[in-house]
C-alpha cells in the first residue's frame, strides 16, 4: 500500500501541474483528433471511402504512431528532464518516498494521457456512426504495450541524453520523425517499395500501427497479429527494464552532485 499511495500522489501531481498549466492538455487533446481527421480525409479521396470509414481507418496509426508516441514518448523526456532540472530529485533523497514509486508514478501519468487520447479519437469514431470491429481486449493489450514502450524509451533519452528542457524536441525529433514515417503514421504502408518494408519490420512503430490497425479496423483475430503481438511484448519489456535502469544510474549520478 506504502508503494502503490506514493505512485498515485506523484502521478497526482504531475498531472494537477498539466490542468494548471492547461494548455499542454489541450494540445494533446487537439493534435490526435487533427492527425485523424487530416490523415481520414487524405484516406477517404484516394481510397473512395465514406469519411467515416476512413477516420475507422486511419484512427490506429493516428493513434500510436502519432499521438501516443509525443504525449508518451516526448512527455516522459520532458518530464524528466524538467523534474531534474527543478531539483526535484534532490528533494526526493531527503524525502521518504521511494525511487521505484517515482518511476512508476511518472509512467502512471503517461499512461493515463495516452489513455484520455484513446477514448478522444475512438469517440469520435463512435460518433461517426462506425464501431471497432475485432477483440476489444486485444487491441487495448497492444495500446498498453505501445504505451509501455513508448514511457520505457522516454525515461532512456530523458535521462541518458537530453540535459536541458532545450534538448528535448531535438532529441524528439531526431529520433522519432524517422521511425513515425517508417512506422507508417502518416503514409500508408501499402505505399512502402519492398526495401522500406523490410527496414519498417525493425521499427516497433510498424508493429503497433499494423497490430492495432489489422485488429480494431480489420477484425483480425490473435493469430493474425501474433506476429506483432509478441514483437511489442519483447519491445515494451526490454524498454521499461532499460528505462528503469537508466532512470537508477541518473539517481545514482545526482546523488553525487
Amino acid at each position: 500500500m506504502k508503494y502503490w499511495d506514493e505512485t498515485l500522489a506523484v502521478s497526482q501531481r504531475i498531472l494537477t501541474e498539466l490542468i494548471k498549466r492547461r494548455r499542454s492538455l489541450i494540445f494533446w487533446s487537439i493534435f490526435p483528433i487533427s492527425i485523424l481527421f487530416i490523415n481520414g480525409y487524405i484516406l477517404g479521396e484516394r481510397a473512395s471511402l465514406e469519411l467515416s470509414e476512413a477516420l475507422k481507418m486511419a484512427a490506429p496509426p493516428s493513434l500510436v504512431g502519432a499521438a501516443l508516441f509525443f504525449s508518451c514518448l516526448g512527455g516522459s523526456v520532458a518530464t524528466v528532464v524538467s523534474e531534474r532540472e527543478q531539483k526535484t530529485l534532490k528533494r526526493l533523497f531527503i524525502s521518504p518516498l521511494s525511487g521505484f514509486s517515482y518511476f512508476i508514478g511518472i509512467f502512471l501519468a503517461h499512461a493515463l494521457i495516452g489513455i484520455g487520447q484513446t477514448v478522444l479519437v475512438y469517440g469520435v469514431i463512435l460518433v461517426r456512426g462506425e464501431t471497432i470491429e475485432g477483440d476489444f481486449f486485444l487491441g487495448v493489450a497492444i495500446l498498453f504495450l505501445s504505451i509501455a514502450g513508448y514511457v520505457g524509451v522516454g525515461f532512456i533519452l530523458g535521462t541518458q541524453l537530453a540535459k536541458r528542457t532545450e534538448d528535448v524536441n531535438a532529441i524528439v525529433a531526431t529520433f522519432g520523425v524517422p521511425l513515425l514515417i517508417i512506422g507508417g503514421a502518416f503514409l500508408p504502408t501499402s505505399l512502402f517499395p519492398d526495401g522500406l518494408l523490410t527496414v519498417a519490420q525493425f521499427n516497433p512503430i510498424f508493429h503497433m500501427n499494423e497490430a492495432l490497425l489489422n485488429v480494431w479496423a480489420g477484425g483480425s483475430s490473435f493469430e493474425d497479429v501474433e506476429n506483432h503481438f509478441w514483437f511489442l511484448v519483447i519491445f515494451a519489456g526490454v524498454m521499461v527494464i532499460s528505462g528503469w535502469f537508466s532512470y537508477y544510474r541518473m539517481v545514482q549520478s545526482e546523488k553525487t552532485l
